[in-house]
């Protein structure tokens, strides 16, 4: 057990095939080595053992908070889920606010653990410490916004005041391999298909029922010296302040404009770095600012939710009036995020910011992730126009179809839908399209083109769960100069850069708070606010190195199952002998080798496994160990 404070001391680990439902508590050395929900989550799934499947019985799927989850410190309303994803192989975290990681605190818990498979589909009722299973058949099929409104009449609770559900819709059930988790309607664990192993299990919901029970600090005096200090930097930044900063005004989307006039939006499946590259050399009417954060707030904008004991209400709830196949329909969604606008509107080739608005709704009701959904329709998009998609054609920005093609492929309701249902790896193999994927390790980039941005670039790569840039943000300094400006076009300094954001990304997941909160904290309110918290007395160095051993713990995860360097890749496009930047960023591509060799040197791993040494240096003492020396030349442990 731990008696570290922030913590309830209790996780529910649930077996769905018999029903049964037992309680532990936290081995308090994990407690402090891992830190807490992405750190612990990720060592539970590690436990359970890397050759899983990850649509079997024994993966398992665990919802975590952390030890400042639910507390006062700013921006702690995140909930981690850890599980073997489906879509990339690797072991993976999605995260999501609004307010079911604080309620899961404050119903007793730090996570849930589950495993098995349900005969028939259940949702979980989490409340006073127990948790309990109940039928959820006449809920399958539903989409997630029916499902929720159902559910809250079931459980006699107020949405908004004390329940939170998280459910999957129809992408789920069916098993598309980039389905995700919906919370509060519209907050999405989006990546690595956390909603497909849950569909896979018969699991319809996750319902959290608590009144605010905020757990007190074990040091009131070091934590309202780290908290005053926090509160101090979110309100003096320029990206966070509230009501003022640019993070507050426009919700991520505020970086649409920078990363157009920067040729760094990856536009029509990454052929182009940005809007107007493509509108010159094609004489299209596409323009990224009609999808800007800047557009949205002045045209479309209705309401800024929030999320637990935040200030910056980066959500921007939109609503529109648009026309779809001659029926005029209104839509009000949250979620016109950053990512989203890119997948769904430039990167597939158009700039229509109610259909984009329209398209996001359907992914979030559907349960499917917006980034993979997105990318998937320009995938196809390209192999259209290439002929190599025989189940049908689908035109560059044709957004009658894509929002159609939202529900069916949800429903794998024909051929076409059933492939890009299984994601851009398998896509790429069954119909030798590699040519036409944009994905790391099966999962597919956001909207920071690495031929300008090349730190992106070996973020991408060297991502523990496939592509993704918040593993580590460096365009907080290249973009926002967060800590400090750095050259976005250089290469050289980009490995080392790229390790430090995702060691620091690694300790804010476990604990858990919102990334954005880096654009203003750094290292020392973390600790400051981590010791007040729990009581303990580490050092900035030694906070470091937990996040260090974090991510070290899921890239030898990933090696035990059998990647290595050479899924450190991105898409030829992007490098020297693909497609060259245009605008801002004309010729350039991305230097990778340049950067993984300075990256693998900084992390001390040798072609992209983590040598024995590391893990006895980080005291990661589980499992069989890769069988890599320092020295090179063994190999992973498992491998022919």
């Amino acid at each position: 057990m731990t008696e570290l404070g922030g913590f309830q001391d209790r996780v529910a680990r649930i077996d769905l095939s018999d029903g049964e439902v037992a309680y532990e508590s936290i081995d308090d050395e994990d407690a402090k080595k891992y830190i807490g929900a992405r750190g612990l989550g990720v060592k539970y799934v590690f436990d359970q053992g890397p050759d899983v499947d990850p649509l079997g019985p024994d993966n398992l799927l665990a919802f975590m908070n952390g030890p400042l989850s639910g507390t006062q410190v700013t921006m702690s309303g995140r909930i981690a889920v850890c599980t073997k994803s489906p879509l990339t192989g690797t072991v993976t975290d999605s995260h999501h606010g609004g307010w079911s990681g604080a309620r899961l605190k404050w119903s007793g818990f730090d996570g849930l653990l589950f495993e098995g498979q349900a005969d028939d589909p259940v949702y979980a009722v989490v409340e006073d410490g127990e948790v309990e299973l109940r039928d959820a058949s006449h809920l399958w099929g539903n989409g997630v916004h029916e499902t929720r409104e159902t559910i809250e009449e079931e459980v006699d609770g107020s949405y908004g005041k004390n329940l939170s559900i998280m459910a999957i819709g129809p992408g789920g059930e069916n098993e598309i391999k980039y389905a995700c988790i919906i919370n509060e309607d519209d907050r999405a664990s989006g990546r690595g298909g956390t909603g497909c192993v849950m569909g896979s299990k018969n699991l319809k919901a996750v319902v959290v029922k608590s009144s605010t029970k905020m757990p007190q600090p074990a040091d009131p005096e070091t934590f309202r010296e780290g908290h005053q200090q926090a509160m101090q930097a979110i309100q003096e930044s320029e990206v966070t302040a509230p009501n003022e900063g640019g993070l507050s005004m426009y919700g991520t989307n505020v970086l649409m404009n920078i990363g157009e006039e920067m040729d760094g939006l990856p536009t029509k499946n990454g052929k182009y770095t940005s809007t107007k590259a493509m509108r010159e050399a094609e004489g299209v009417d596409i323009d990224a600012e009609r999808v800007s954060g800047e557009n949205v707030r002045e045209n479309i904008l209705v309401d800024e939710p929030t999320c637990h004991s935040c200030p910056v209400a980066c959500k921007k709830e939109v609503e529109v009036q648009t026309m779809h196949k001659g029926e005029e329909m209104n839509v009000r969604t949250e979620s016109y995020e950053y990512e989203s606008a890119y997948a769904l509107g430039p990167n597939s080739g158009h700039t229509d910011r109610d259909a984009i608005a329209l398209m996001i709704e359907r992914c979030n009701d559907m349960g499917v992730d917006t980034i993979d959904t997105g990318n998937m329709m320009a995938m196809a998009m390209e192999m259209s126009e290439e002929g190599k998609l025989e189940e049908g054609d689908l035109e560059w920005g044709d957004t009658e179809t894509m929002i159609d093609l939202i529900d069916r492929i949800a429903r794998r309701e024909d051929d076409l839908a059933d492939l890009l249902a299984e994601g851009p790896r398998r896509v790429a193999d069954r119909k030798e399209a590699h040519d036409n994927s944009l994905a790391v390790k099966g999962q597919t980039i956001a909207a920071y083109d690495p031929r300008c941005m090349k730190g992106m670039g070996i973020g991408y790569a060297t991502s523990n769960r496939g592509a993704c840039h918040l593993r580590g943000y460096t365009p907080a300094a290249e973009i926002l100069g967060i800590p400090e400006k750095v050259d976005p076009y250089e290469y050289e300094g980009k490995g080392e850069l790229t390790a430090q954001f995702q060691d620091l990304h690694a300790i804010s997941d476990s604990f858990d708070i919102c990334k954005f909160n880096a654009f203003a904290e750094g290292i020392e309110e973390y600790v400051t606010q981590y010791n007040g918290m729990t009581g303990r007395d580490v050092t900035e160095d030694e906070l470091l190195e937990a996040g260090e051993r974090v991510y070290n713990l899921e890239r030898y995860y990933n090696n035990l199952v059998g990647f290595d360097g050479s899924d450190d890749s991105l898409p030829e496009r992007f490098l020297e002998d693909g497609i060259r930047g245009q605008g801002a960023s004309e010729g350039e591509y991305c230097e990778l080798d340049e950067m993984k060799a300075e990256y693998y040197e900084h992390r001390g791993w040798v072609d992209g496994v983590v040598p024995d040494e590391k893990l006895d240096e980080l005291g990661i003492d589980i499992g069989p160990g890769t069988g890599v020396s320092s020295e090179g030349g063994a190999a992973v442990s498992g491998d022919d």
